[in-house]
């Protein structure tokens, strides 16, 4: 056979626009070896056909090989020029006789003009051959096919003869009915909408290849117009088997893409299954469902990356594709099988080959082009050509007996069904086949309405499995039948009159009764013909035939083709007398747009006729015009309680609503809570959030269909129902019928069935009374609470899923969305978030989650009981403030809106809710508490906002019954955050920047500034921002504190205050109640200050506090309420106007403020082993020393180093620029430790790298270089050398050292009168004065560089350039430096001018040099030359710009950004980035950083454009040699730069009159005290009552010790009394054991009686220590005791009977100071005359009057 076709292929004239060939190989399915478009010369041809292989297989089919062609092969897409009138010729060699039927193929053949020779052997069948030839004359036969020869002369005559008139008039049969061809379209590029899916090879073969894979589909999506409505993408990955990574409707961003595609893993595996694949994309990624678009005629495109030939066969699922209308396109490597791949592909010419995937690249724009001009074909679907039948077809249904008793003649009924579907004409307006295997129950195989070609039927057919089971259910199949196959929803169109038949092969007896459903199907008029085999009953099979004579029997099922026959004549010659039911049309006009919910009874008594009810729904169903703006459905079924199928919003078509009521299940259970439906339905279903449009007038329904009388009340929900407006009909059983009319609207409306299988016989006037609804239904007008254009509100739902809710979970849930149904959800309008507790805390959705309030409802039923123990409410309070009422999370806080948080709480709390709870309230966040009655309602009202939003139910199921009170409690909330809005004053000031100037300031607990003085200079600004002001909330009211925050930061020139310039300020207050704090000392420090105070008080505030407050007593005026303001508007102005200000502007002193006082200080600190002890001592040194310098970057500048083995800086010089970020950094210094002490090589290192111009030395420039030296021992190498180099350098170094190093420190020293011993680190406050006296000399003689003042109308920049370092640029990195060079050259570069940075990078990025590391152009210059290119892959751009953004950018590396100072970032870029780009560059953006992105043509220039700060500061060029010729281009573009800066607003200190004392507690929390333990915290508590906190009078400090000491805070952690009484509250026992009170007390010493941790004993403040002390202590307490005496500190020593008295008195300032108690709690006794002595306590420690040192030109300390 082979040699034959060689010898016909050699005398053919091949070529593309000539001769094609191809050539199929079949037996039980055919195989294309290649199509007629596949090669275009004869050498090609010959060597396939020379290669070919045998295919084997039986039976032999050749009916299907057949039909194969026409679909495959002679087709445009596989090269037939057909439509073009060029001669089909096939040429068939056929071996014996067909199995199937080729009668229908080789018709359809004849039509289409196809001239047919068959030649076959003698095994062939000569009729079948005369059949399948055009004419009888070109069947030929041989004795075998070696004879083949004598007949080829024959042939190739008849071939020649061929006139193509002939084959065209041969065309002219087909018809009018010929379906024409689709022309093409070149599809508009601009307008573009494809569907393209990815394919990628992910086997073990293809690991190498996978990143250039991966790269590829970037490159493709790039070029996409990717959106919703525009392109989409889906990638899938396979081997063995197929995985979708993201499908078509997955993302709508090209970005999202990209980063997914990113991030995929090659996932290995085999064999390779191509053929699997392509079926698992067809089937599961082109489809609607996952967002392919194929229906509405968008071109779906296929791209398939593959390495290698598949182990299975790829033509079945590539032709299911192509007549899919989808356009694949095949991209195969070297080990790839080409010809597979052109038989894959759309067209052979999609067919694409690379030698290996890093090759891709090349065929890039071969696929682009391909992809541009795929043809758009107006009709998606490309249908089997078959011979069109004037007969409406029919709809089939084959039963198949699956049981155990015919596993063994399965094959043979499969065989049975697949020859009687090869004579059927299948289509969707045609023949439609369903199948149904069935044993004990029943399994549809497919609908009728699953497929609409016979090749998809066949396929399934073959490869259909026997389902096995027993016992056989003959009966309940024939019910599955009626049920679920023949219905409209199934596919069937028996109401449309087509013919229903069925065809049942039945092997073995009914082990149920088939009477019932045999009967039904004879009634609803499907013809059934029963096959049965000797083990069938006859009898049966003719109760279920519609005629006995439809009833066959066979020995076996191997002898069922002797009755195909006949079983084909009576199908072909049955008469359908079947009338088609004519349904009664509901409504179905325009106004016919209603909503429906159908509400099933799924009790256990309703089972078997459960069936019928479904079958009912779906007919109602069938005759609404369903559609989102016309008739909604949902349906709900019930039992014990309800359950939702689906939402009157769920589907919008009426297939998705019969389909899913298709697969409805009864759900069964009892008791009938009827009433309890109707209530669930009314709550839950007719509600906005599910779809009801009951609000817009649309009218509602309810059709009940209920078994059996209800459990519970059913007249109240009934009642309510048509209270609101729903027209209900009921169907009841006799059971029922009487409570269903007292359900129904009008007992008109109420039918009754003896059961609900007869529910087909419902009279149609009892449906025709639907005409009768709605168009006099009247909208309901919803009551709105509050102006809806105002009322938005962030609420978050806290749930207790914790154990103890378990049952009452899902009534929360309900409640849930009853709440969600009544807000006006919108992303502008109200937030809602849910989260859930228990032992911790999980949030479901953010507030910024969910825009609509249908997703929130849907993800809030779906929520699941999470459980757990214990239940820490406390804890979940504190998660949702600080994750969920958070901007990140969606709240809008910030911006005034009203936040809500519903806690739904079942129990009492394990954990401490109150400070969790106050935190909340603080934050102005309302909190309702709802609990059952196992919570704790004490602990709801204290978590609640007020104590009337704490509510109380029985049980969750309650929870429908507060819904009101909470509606109403929710809406005065709103009310009361109306925002404020004093615009009437505001209208009268004449506002600009150098006139009137206006601040607001909201006040509760705390004081929030709304715009400071400079915020806004026009007025429009300022009354825009009042309008949309909001109230903040909050208690207690703190007047005092509001005051005091205005002195501190707005009454401040940084704040824009005009005070020192004699601009006369102006305060008015309105305030509407009595301060919960003092006012008297911010009043009285706001008239020093000469700010003329007006107070506008109500009658709920405090006349005399008013007066106080104001400059004079008539400047403070009442009101009844705020409403009356305007009242005394009038007068407030006259007062104003008439105001004359004496306030002489102050001269501010400034220790040293002049241009000579800028010195860089370093301090050298031993950290070695030796100086342990006495390092707290050094850092306290420290932090004194720098709170006296003059910090700022253009003031004093400090540098910390510390040293042992080696050195480590703290930080340097340019790290710190104000006074707090240095004293933070010292307080938090550790003691590294480590030996032998090098102190020559520390002096070295802060030589080399700490004075230096990188590190923020100024030396050069001429400031005084001071370095402070402390040493606690001798060093191990040599200081002479390094001491001797610092001072040649200028530098003055100070040194302080103990008795173990202080003749090295006078060696060290600059001088013996700058040296200091101390008998240890202890000592140093007690170092000379006189010493530090020496540092007055400094700086005279030095005469400073005059620095070069700037000119402030020049520009200001700090300029940054990023160099791609990468392997790519390895040639042009010299062009690169030379740009950078001309760059710098340009600009005006000093430390005050324009500074530079420069970095490169490629995997990782490197600075070479910061922005303050170099001031002068020649250092630049120089540096920049020296540059070497680094290399590395791959290129990670975006790392390198979040590096730059991170290390280069900020203050300590000279970035003068929060000074306003332009921020500019240059980057040379020479390749498309390994890494994301976006997040990077953003952040950039976002600090006001401007981006050049200059890149080569390796460079992605979509990239850079998204890299910079304006696609207009994108350039390129080819390459960086070209870099000159876009200098000016930059140049322009940096100059024009505007950059908006934000200055940084200090906070000012004021100093108070008041000294305040610090007072710390020591408790004893060993073993011994835990009984005590909450009697001593009650103590403490009552102590903080009677003192007056805060940050400049009392402070508090809270220790709890045993073996060791704990702080639980310290002197300055607090500044509330408030916040200190949550916290001892909450405070626990610690225990342990032994006691140790020396070392509690020298921890003290230590760490608490500090500067760094808040005591002002250094300031004079008095210092307190009360000890409740319960033992003796297991250490000696002498020094330590002392030590505190010493210190002045004043400590009282509280103990019980087994403490030592003598101890206590030790401890105690003075024998009297030690009091006993028997028990701790006894301690109340002895509180009075505590109070007592702490308030009448004399101090007698003086404070040291510090020495103010330092004129104009010398260095200032203050000492103690």
């Amino acid at each position: 056979m082979c040699d034959f076709v060689q010898r016909a292929v050699e005398i053919l004239n091949v070529g593309e626009n000539k001769d094609r060939v191809s050539l199929v190989q079949y037996s039980r399915d055919a195989a294309v070896q290649f199509y007629l478009n596949t090669y275009t010369t004869k050498s090609e041809i010959l060597d396939i056909v020379r290669g070919m292989r045998h295919k084997g297989g039986r039976p032999l089919k050749t009916g299907a090989a057949l039909q194969y062609l026409i679909d495959n092969v002679f087709t445009a897409s596989a090269g037939s020029r057909r439509l073009e009138g060029v001669p089909q010729l096939l040429i068939a060699l056929i071996g014996g006789r067909s199995f199937d039927n080729v009668d229908t193929p080789a018709s359809a053949l004849k039509e289409m003009g196809v001239l047919t020779f068959a030649i076959g052997t003698r095994g062939s069948d000569a009729r079948e051959l005369q059949k399948i030839s055009q004419e009888p004359s070109n069947a030929v036969s041989v004795s075998d096919f070696t004879d083949l020869p004598s007949v080829q002369e024959k042939l190739r005559s008849s071939m020649e003869k061929v006139i193509v008139e002939t084959f065209i008039a041969s065309l002219n049969t087909i018809g009018v009915e010929e379906t024409p061809t689709t022309p093409t379209v070149e599809v508009d590029q601009r307008t573009a909408r494809r569907d393209v899916v990815f394919l990628l090879d992910g086997s073990d073969g293809t690991r190498d290849g996978f990143p250039a894979m991966i790269d590829f589909v970037q490159r493709v999506v790039d070029r996409l117009n990717v959106g919703e409505n525009k392109d989409r993408v889906s990638v899938a990955q396979y081997s063995r088997d197929a995985e979708v990574h993201f499908n078509l409707n997955t993302y709508t961003t090209k970005t999202d893409i990209v980063d997914t595609v990113r991030g995929l893993s090659h996932r290995g595996g085999r064999p390779l299954n191509t053929g699997a694949a392509l079926q698992y994309v067809r089937d599961n990624v082109f489809t609607a469902s996952s967002g392919s678009r194929r229906l509405e005629g968008v071109p779906q495109m296929l791209i398939l990356l593959n390495g290698g030939r598949s182990f299975d066969n790829v033509d079945t699922p590539a032709s299911a594709l192509k007549e899919q209308g989808i356009v694949v396109f095949g991209i195969g490597s070297k080990s790839s099988d080409s010809r597979e791949l052109q038989r894959i592909s759309y067209e052979p010419s999609y067919s694409i080959a690379v030698s290996e995937f890093t090759d891709l690249p090349n065929v890039q724009e071969q696929l682009s082009a391909a992809m541009s001009t795929v043809i758009v074909r107006a009709i998606p679907m490309t249908p089997t050509v078959t011979v069109e039948r004037s007969a409406p077809g029919r709809d089939v249904v084959f039963l198949l007996d699956g049981s155990d008793g015919t596993r063994n003649g399965f094959p043979a009924m499969r065989d049975f069904v697949q020859r009687a579907v090869e004579t059927l004409n299948v289509g969707e307006n045609k023949d439609r086949v369903s199948l149904v295997q069935y044993s004990r129950d029943a399994a549809v195989q497919f609908y009728l309405n699953t497929y609409t070609t016979k090749s998809e039927i066949l396929d399934i057919v073959r490869g259909m499995r026997h389902k096995g089971g027993r016992p056989l259910n003959t009966g309940a199949a024939l019910q599955y039948l009626i049920d679920n196959v023949f219905t409209a929803s199934a596919g069937s169109r028996r109401l449309e009159g087509v013919p229903q038949l069925l065809i049942a092969l039945i092997g073995g007896r009914s082990f149920d009764n088939v009477d019932t459903p045999a009967s039904a199907l004879k009634e609803m008029g499907v013809l059934t013909f029963a096959i049965g085999t000797r083990g069938s009953d006859a009898r049966e099979l003719q109760k279920i035939s519609q005629e006995p004579s439809n009833a066959v029997s066979v020995s076996d099922f191997t002898d069922l083709p002797s009755v195909q026959e006949k079983l084909h004549s009576s199908m072909e010659t049955v008469i359908v007398e079947v009338t088609p039911e004519s349904p009664t049309v509901l409504v179905d006009d325009d106004t016919a747009r209603r909503d429906v919910v159908f509400l099933l009874d799924g009790s256990d008594g309703t089972r078997n006729g459960f069936p019928a009810m479904r079958d009912f729904v779906q007919r109602v169903v069938e005759n609404l015009n369903i559609g989102e703006n016309k008739d909604r459905v949902s349906v709900v079924q019930y039992s014990r309680d309800s359950e939702v199928h689906f939402n009157l919003n769920t589907h919008t078509t009426k297939e998705d609503i019969v389909d899913t009521v298709r697969g409805l299940r009864h759900r069964g259970g009892r008791p009938l809570n009827t009433g309890a439906a109707l209530q669930h339905v009314r709550d839950n279903v007719f509600t906005a959030s599910s779809g009801s449009r009951r609000q817009e007038g649309f009218p509602q329904i309810l059709i009940v269909l209920s078994g059996g009388r209800s459990s519970d009340n059913v007249d109240t929900p009934a009642s309510a129902l048509k209270s609101d407006g729903v027209l209900i009909f009921g169907i009841g059983t006799r059971n029922s019928s009487r409570e269903v009319q007292r359900i129904a609207s009008d007992p008109n409306y109420a039918q009754s069935v003896s059961d609900f299988s007869d529910l087909p016989n419902v009279p149609q006037t009892f449906i025709a009374s639907l005409n009768t609804i709605g168009v006099e239904e009247t909208p309901t007008t919803p009551t709105v609470e509050v102006d809806q254009r105002t009322a938005i509100r962030d609420v978050v739902f806290l749930l207790d899923g914790s154990d103890g809710t378990r049952d009452g979970f899902p009534a929360m849930i309900d409640f849930v969305q009853r709440v969600v149904d009544r807000l006006n959800v919108g992303e502008n309008k109200d937030r809602v978030s849910v989260a859930q507790y228990s032992r911790d805390a999980e949030v479901h959705f953010n507030l910024n989650t969910y825009t609509t309030k249908t997703d929130i409802v849907d993800t809030v039923r779906g929520l699941r009981h999470r459980g757990g123990t214990p239940l820490n409410t406390g804890a979940a309070l504190q998660y949702v403030r600080d994750n969920v009422f958070t901007a990140s999370s969606g709240s809008r806080r910030l911006e005034g809106v009203p936040q809500m948080l519903i806690l739904l709480n079942g129990g009492r709390s394990f954990d401490n809710v109150d400070t969790p709870a106050s935190a909340l309230k603080e934050q102005g966040i309302v909190v309702f508490g709802i609990g059952s009655k196992s919570s704790d309602s004490r602990e709801l009202q204290r978590i609640s906002y007020e104590p009337s939003y704490a509510i109380a139910v029985s049980e969750f199921t309650d929870l429908p019954n507060v819904q009101e009170q909470l509606s109403a409690a929710m809406s005065t909330v709103i009310v009361r955050a109306t925002p404020i809005t004093p615009t009437r004053a505001v209208e009268i000031l004449n506002v600009g920047e150098n006139k009137d100037r206006v601040s607001l300031v909201q006040y509760s607990r705390d004081a929030a500034v709304q715009f400071y003085l400079n915020t806004y200079t026009t007025k429009s600004e300022i009354l825009d921002i009042v309008r949309g002001m909001r109230h903040k909330g909050g208690r207690p009211l703190k007047t005092g504190a509001a005051l005091q925050y205005l002195i501190d930061n707005v009454f401040t020139a940084s704040a824009g205050s005009r005070r020192l310039e004699g601009v006369p300020q102006l305060l008015i207050a309105l305030i509407g109640g009595r301060s919960f704090d003092n006012v008297d000392t911010p009043a009285s420090a706001l008239k020093e200050m000469g700010v003329l105070t007006f107070a506008i008080g109500t009658r709920d505030s405090d006349a005399r506090e008013l007066q106080k407050i104001s400059q004079e007593p008539s400047n403070a005026v009442s009101v009844s309420d705020f409403t009356d303001l305007p009242s005394v508007q009038e007068k407030l102005h006259s007062s104003m106007e008439t105001v004359i200000v004496e306030v002489t502007p102050e001269s501010p002193t400034v220790l040293v403020d002049d241009d000579t006082a800028r010195r860089d200080v370093v301090f050298l600190l031993d950290g070695s082993d030796g100086t342990r002890n006495g390092f707290p001592a050094m850092r306290d040194f420290v932090q004194r020393v720098v709170e006296n310098l003059n910090i700022g970057e253009n003031k004093d500048r400090v540098s910390v180093v510390q040293y042992s083995r080696d050195s480590e800086v703290h930080f340097n010089l340019n790290t710190h620029t104000t006074k707090e970020d240095i004293v933070d950094t010292v307080r938090g210094l550790r003691h590294r430790g480590g030996r032998p002490l090098n102190t020559g090589a520390a002096l070295q290192h802060v030589r080399d790298n700490v004075f230096t111009a990188s590190s923020g030395s100024r030396r050069q420039e001429g400031f005084p270089q001071i370095l402070i030296v402390l040493s606690g021992g001798r060093s191990s190498d040599n200081v002479d050398t390094p001491a001797s180099a610092l001072k040649s350098d200028g530098v003055l170094i100070f040194g302080i050292g103990t008795r173990n190093s202080s003749r090295e420190v006078q060696r060290i020293a600059s001088d013996p009168n700058y040296a200091q011993s101390v008998s240890d680190f202890s000592d140093l406050p007690n170092v000379p004065q006189t010493f530090i006296a020496s540092l007055n000399t400094i700086g005279v003689e030095e005469t400073p560089t005059t620095p070069t003042v700037e000119d402030q109308r020049t520009a200001r920049r700090d300029v940054v350039f990023l160099l791609d370092g990468s392997d790519g640029t390895r040639d042009g990195f010299p062009a690169m430096i030379d740009f950078v060079q001309r760059v710098v050259d340009r600009l005006n570069v000093g430390e005050n001018k324009d500074r530079v940075s420069v970095a490169q990078y490629s995997r990782d990025a490197e600075v070479h040099f910061n922005l303050n590391t170099y001031t002068t152009k020649t250092d630049i210059v120089d540096t920049v030359r020296g540059l070497r290119h680094r290399g590395g892959r791959p290129l990670n751009t975006g790392a390198a710009l979040q590096y730059v953004r991170d290390n280069v950018f900020t203050a300590s590396s000279g970035s003068r950004r929060l000074e306003g100072v332009p921020q500019m970032l240059i980057l040379l870029n020479g390749g498309r980035s390994f890494d994301n780009v976006d997040t990077p560059a953003s952040a950039l953006k976002e600090q006001g950083i401007v981006v050049f992105g200059i890149g080569s043509k390796s460079s992605d220039s979509r990239e850079l454009q998204r890299i910079s700060y304006e696609p207009s500061y994108a350039f390129a060029v080819s390459e960086f040699t070209d870099l000159p010729n876009i200098q000016e281009q930059l140049s322009a573009a940096m100059s024009t730069v505007i950059v908006r800066a934000i200055p940084m607003t200090p906070t000012v200190t004021v100093e108070h009159s008041a000294p305040g004392r610090d007072v710390v507690f020591l408790l004893d929390g060993s073993d011994g005290t835990r009984n005590g333990f909450p009697a001593m915290r009650d103590f403490v508590q009552r102590a903080v009552e009677t003192l007056n906190v805060g940050e400049n009078k009392d402070r508090v400090s809270l220790v709890q010790y045993s073996r060791d000491a704990a702080v639980q805070f310290y002197l300055n952690t607090y500044t509330t009394k408030s916040e200190i009484l949550d916290i001892v509250r909450g405070m626990r026992h610690k225990g342990g054991r032994p006691l140790n009170t020396g070392a509690a007390l020298q921890y003290l010493i230590d760490n608490v009686f500090t500067a760094s941790a808040g005591s002002r004993r250094l300031e004079g403040v008095p210092q307190l220590l009360i000890a409740l002390i319960g033992g003796r202590s297991f250490d000696n307490v002498d020094t330590p005791a002392s030590a505190l005496k010493e210190m002045g500190v004043l400590t009282f020593a509280i103990g019980t009977r087994g403490s030592d008295a003598r101890e206590l008195q030790k401890i105690s300032q003075e024998p009297s100071n030690a009091v006993s108690v028997s028990d701790f709690t006894d301690l109340p006794s002895v509180q009075e005359k505590l109070h007592s002595s702490m308030e009448t306590v004399i101090v007698e420690v003086t404070p040291e009057s510090p020495t103010v040192l330092g004129m104009l030109t010398g260095m200032t300390f203050f000492w103690w």
